[in-house]
């Protein structure tokens, strides 16, 4: 099945399991049919939880919002980086996993090799044009056997995918609304980031992109 990009010329393919490593996976348009239900959902969190932009432990403020839902949510600040159970601005809990979100995470890793999949937090993401997030890994969780499910919505991005190295060669990969990249195994802990976002306009999200990442943070 094909469809025309939103924002290109091109046709993709929709349903496409293009293979970026021994253990990773980009799921191309695996999230379309749920993107508007996946927006909504987000909304709602925003609306409890606001998005803000988190300090790194060097002090540097990130140019993405983020946000969290689930059982844990990540956050950082001058103290580092960590994983709690509640809001930092509320001191409540973090919004609860909605039902789509639990359903598509499982789906996406199933689909990529990984069974079972039960994340406890979902990082999401608010990226403005401009925003971007540097080369990092994805280790602050105890549990590492399990997978990294994440999820585009909106405005189109670059996403990065290097090695085991901060220094190793990255791949450049275009991610599209309703995309999902699935990563794990031996590619559990490749550094990985995402370009400047270009300006844009998209029919569910507006002048920005979202990211849903689903972790399983406790074995």
């Amino acid at each position: 099945m094909f469809t025309l990009d939103l924002f290109g010329d091109l046709p993709r393919s929709i349903g496409e399991r293009r293979q970026l490593g021994p253990g990773a996976w980009l799921l191309e348009g695996f999230a379309l049919a749920r993107a508007k239900a996946l927006v909504e959902a987000v909304q709602a969190i925003e609306a409890q939880s606001p998005p803000r932009h988190l300090v790194t432990p060097g002090g540097f403020t990130m140019s993405v919002a983020m946000t969290n839902c689930g059982r844990l949510g990540w956050n950082s600040d001058l103290k580092g980086y960590r994983y709690g159970p509640l809001d930092p601005l509320s001191g409540q809990p973090w919004p609860p996993m909605p039902e789509v979100f639990v359903k598509l995470a499982h789906d996406a890793a199933e689909a990529a090799g990984y069974a079972a999949f039960d994340p406890d937090a979902c990082l999401i993401n608010s990226y403005a044009p401009g925003a971007r997030l540097s080369l990092h890994q994805d280790k602050d969780e105890q549990d590492l056997a399990a997978p990294i499910v994440s999820v585009s919505l909106g405005l189109p991005a670059v996403f990065l995918f290097g090695g085991a190295h901060r220094s190793d060669p990255v791949e450049r990969y275009s991610l599209q609304h309703g995309d999902v990249v699935v990563w794990g195994g031996e590619d559990r802990l490749r550094f990985h980031g995402v370009a400047p976002v270009k300006a844009g306009e998209h029919p569910l999200t507006g002048g920005r992109r979202l990211n849903l990442t689903f972790r399983k943070v406790n074995r």
